[in-house]
This record gives structure tokens, C-alpha cells and sequence, in this order.
């Protein structure tokens, strides 16, 4: 079975070959990325954003994990990217039907899971609600970015919004505070 997937992913990768737009990669590759925003989304292999905002190579910065929450890590890379690429846009991308979100409203998780479903408990208060408690998820995120770029003015002044994509639709609708 692993050896099947291992095939698979190689043979994507010949189809990827062929179809990429090798004078873009080669520009990037030797003039640097240059993404006009930064997107945090979850890891969900349902969420997309390249697709979903049309984005080729090199257009976004995208820093996926599971229920696009935010530690040090994530954190430090919004830094990087606003700070070193000049990005000036930030969106936090939440999802209708998050497994994240789910496990968090559904009791938490066990082992490393916890870490993400503790901070989504967070965020959501006593919602549970899943599509609001993901609004509510993305919106503390966001708030958490506002105050970090507050308290550090020297990583830029990016505008920072938050959105829900719908994995059925397709759609993304923004969060306005």
C-alpha cells in the first residue's frame, strides 16, 4: 500500500512538471518570493488556498496547521514573511466542517491534538455551534495578530482580516469586525 502511494505522489509530481509554468519558477527561484499575502489556514487537504484565491508560485505565503491556530511558530514565520518579503495582507482562513473545531466542541483531544483543541476551546468560549465556534476561532487569531503587530510596529503595518471558506460551496465569506 505504501509503495502505491509512494507512485502516486510520484507520478503527481511528473504531471506537476509538466504543466507548471517553468518561467515563473525559474524567476522565483533566482528573484525570491514576492506573495502579495499571507495566508494562515488549517491543514484540512480540503482547504486549498492557492486554488481558492486563484494564486500562482510565489503569491502566497501560506502557513498551514490544523485549525489555523497560532503559537511561536506560526507566529514567527508571519513575522518572516511580513517583515523580510515586505506582506503587507494577512488572512486567517477558517473552514466550515473543521475536524479541529469538531474535537474541541466534542471534548478536546488526546496527546499532541490537545495543544490545538485547547487553544480553539479558547477561542470559542461556551459556543458549540460548529460554524460559529470556527467565526469565533478565526476571529481570535486575528485579534491575536492585531496585538502582536501593535506591541511590534517594526514588522510592518499589515492589514489583517479573517474568513471562512465553505468546503462545500467553495466560497469565502469575510469575517468583519
Amino acid at each position: 500500500m505504501r509503495d502505491n502511494i509512494r507512485i502516486r505522489l510520484e507520478e503527481g509530481n511528473r504531471k506537476y512538471i509538466e504543466v507548471v509554468d517553468s518561467a515563473r519558477l525559474k524567476d522565483t527561484a533566482e528573484n525570491g518570493q514576492h506573495p502579495y499575502a499571507i495566508v494562515v489556514c488549517c491543514a484540512d487537504s480540503r482547504v486549498v488556498p492557492e486554488q481558492i484565491f486563484g494564486a500562482g508560485i510565489g503569491d502566497l505565503f501560506v502557513i498551514r496547521v490544523a485549525g489555523n491556530v497560532l503559537d511561536r511558530h506560526q507566529l514567527g514565520s508571519i513575522e518572516y514573511a511580513a517583515g523580510h518579503l515586505d506582506c503587507d495582507h494577512i488572512v486567517v482562513l477558517g473552514h466550515t466542517g473543521c475536524g479541529a473545531v469538531t474535537a474541541a466542541l466534542s471534548g478536546g483531544g488526546d496527546g499532541f491534538i490537545q495543544y490545538i483543541t485547547d487553544d480553539i476551546l479558547e477561542a470559542v468560549g461556551d459556543e458549540r455551534d460548529p460554524y460559529k465556534a470556527s467565526c469565533l476561532n478565526v476571529q481570535h487569531a486575528v485579534g491575536i495578530l492585531k496585538k502582536e503587530f501593535n506591541e511590534h510596529p517594526e514588522i510592518g503595518g499589515a492589514l489583517i482580516e479573517g474568513a471562512i471558506y465553505d468546503i462545500a460551496s467553495g466560497e469565502v465569506r469575510w469575517l468583519d469586525e
